[in-house]
Formats: structure tokens, C-alpha cells, sequence
């Protein structure tokens, strides 16, 4: 089962404060200073992380714990979808300014690199390096979920067969930013269905996590359990800005990663009629219409871990 992953709210706070500071010298580009004051601004008047900050929260975490934290991928230092903002440049002198590496003197270093398009040799590479260094947390990127299709020889042949092959665990993480968002057959799936008919004997962890907390302790989890799985996480690009994914700071420091999300509009179990299993986005439309239609007789159950 999930470990305790949460980190104490001083620890949030601080490490938070640590994300939104830029050097007194340093001119972001405005838009880029205005979303992160928006984000500021949102834990000031709400208390509550988006999806971009809890991810980077999760790094920072587990960087000042002194373990390296690697990530590569296609346009990764920006986020295909402009959400992570890791690494920010300087408005007039075009300068680099890496957000996770200034919380302390003795921290370890964030080491994100924008890849060229060669899925296989790139994820390749780093499910090497995630063997090589069990205490780093390295995770490959893909621009869209479907250039997977690119690396399959390396999932078939290494990440869902490896353990079992060579009696070698490994924490490598894929996280694949798209599901059906209208954009046509070129970027509409990243293949959920191959990577769960791959999955057998434990070998790996698929996820599609629809709260900013569950990606934090899921992320998080990857090094707290005393073994390694690769871990597979499905995102739809509609979850990176959509207010419902965004989760309260007690999220993050209670408890660890859910597996499952109850329902929290249903208030008396014994009224309910009917239970919806679902998991990802479409959890957030029958949620709505749940909501406007005030049905307490249906519970809507989110499944985030699928394997």
C-alpha cells in the first residue's frame, strides 16, 4: 500500500516561497510573472496548489532530501503546455534561471533537459540512468502521450519486462500529457490500452490522477516505497489550469497517495442507488452534472490507479 508521503505545511510554505522567488536582478517575461503571481495569489486567498506547483513541490521536496530529481522530454523545461515554467529566462537578457535549484546550500540539483525527438534512444537513456541511480528520480516526458509510440521497443523489450527478464528493479516515470482533446488523430491518445495489456505480475504503475495532491504523493511515493516500479501517469492537458484538479494544503501534509477517490458529495451511503466507476477527466463532467442535478442517490467513485 502507499507509504505516508506528506511533508509538514512550514516545509510547503517554505519551499513554495522558494518556487515563486526570482532573483532581484532577473526580468521574467511578463506572462510568465503573471501566472506565477496568479498562483501566489491563490494559495494566499484560497490555500489551495495547482497542478504545476504541486509537481514542482514534489521535486523540490525530494531534492532537499539531498536525491537528484532528472527529467527529460521534448520542450520538458517549459512544459509542452506552458504549465511547469521549470526553468524561466530573463526578459532583456535572455539568461536561464532554474527554479528548484536555490531552497538551501545543501540540496541536490534539478537536472531537466529539453531532448531531441528520438523517444527510443532518449527514454532508453533514462531508464539506464533510473538503473544505475535508484535514489534518482528520473522521469521522461513525452511532448504529446502518442510519441510513446517512438519508445515501445523500450517498454515492451525494458519497462514493463525488465524486473522480470533480469530480476532488476526499476522507478523510471513516463508521464504522458494527453487523452482525447479534440485535436485530431495525431495527438489524441497515448495508447492507455497497450500499457494495461502489458501489465502482469506487478510490473508497473499506471495512474491517471485528476488532483494536484495525488500527482504530488504520487510522485513522491516513487522513492519513499523500499522497492521500485516504473510508473506510467495519463494527463489530460485540461487538468494542468482546470480549478477542480487544484487541492487544499492539508492535502499535502496528511497521508499519502490514493489509489481511490470516494465521493464527497454524497452524504448518507444508504440513499445511493447507483455507483459510477471512472477515472480521469470524465470524472470532473459527471461531477458537474452530478452537482447541478443535486443527485445524492448516485456516487461516483474515481479510480486514479488502474494498475
Amino acid at each position: 500500500q502507499s507509504p505516508n508521503t506528506s511533508i509538514s505545511e512550514n516545509e510547503v510554505k517554505r519551499l513554495f516561497d522558494g518556487l515563486m522567488k526570482t532573483p532581484d536582478n532577473f526580468t521574467p517575461l511578463k506572462k510568465v510573472e503573471k501566472l506565477l503571481q496568479e498562483k501566489v495569489k491563490l494559495l494566499a486567498t484560497e490555500n489551495k496548489i495547482d497542478w504545476a506547483t504541486a509537481e514542482l513541490l514534489a521535486y523540490a521536496s525530494i531534492l532537499v532530501e539531498g536525491k537528484i530529481v532528472r527529467m527529460s522530454g521534448q520542450d520538458v523545461r517549459r512544459g509542452t503546455f506552458s504549465h511547469r515554467h521549470a526553468v524561466l529566462r530573463d526578459e532583456n537578457t535572455d539568461e536561464y534561471y532554474n527554479r528548484l535549484n536555490h531552497f538551501q546550500d545543501n540540496q541536490a540539483i534539478f537536472r531537466i533537459y529539453n531532448s531531441l525527438l528520438s523517444e527510443y534512444g532518449v527514454l532508453g537513456f533514462e531508464y539506464g540512468y533510473s538503473m544505475a541511480n535508484p535514489d534518482a528520480l528520473v522521469i521522461w516526458e513525452a511532448q504529446f502521450g502518442d510519441f510513446c509510440n517512438g519508445a515501445q521497443t523500450m517498454i515492451d523489450q525494458f519497462i514493463s519486462a525488465g524486473e522480470q527478464k533480469w530480476n532488476r528493479m526499476n522507478g523510471v516515470v513516463m508521464l504522458l500529457p494527453h487523452g482525447y482533446e479534440g485535436q485530431g488523430p495525431e495527438h489524441s491518445s497515448a495508447r492507455l490500452e497497450r500499457f494495461l495489456q502489458q501489465c502482469a505480475e506487478l510490473n508497473m504503475i499506471v495512474t491517471n490522477i485528476t488532483t494536484s495532491a495525488n500527482l504530488f504523493h504520487a510522485i513522491r511515493r516513487q522513492l519513499a516505497w523500499d522497492f521500485r516500479k516504473p510508473l506510467i501517469n495519463f494527463s489530460p492537458k485540461a487538468n494542468l489550469r482546470f480549478p477542480g484538479t487544484f487541492s487544499s494544503v492539508s492535502e499535502f501534509t496528511n497521508g499519502g497517495f490514493k489509489e481511490v477517490i470516494d465521493d464527497n458529495f454524497v452524504e448518507n451511503d444508504s440513499e445511493v442507488k447507483k455507483v459510477l466507476f471512472c477515472s480521469g477527466k470524465i470524472y470532473f463532467e459527471l461531477a458537474d452534472k452530478q452537482a447541478k442535478e443535486n443527485r445524492k442517490d448516485i456516487a461516483i467513485i474515481r479510480v486514479e490507479q488502474l494498475y
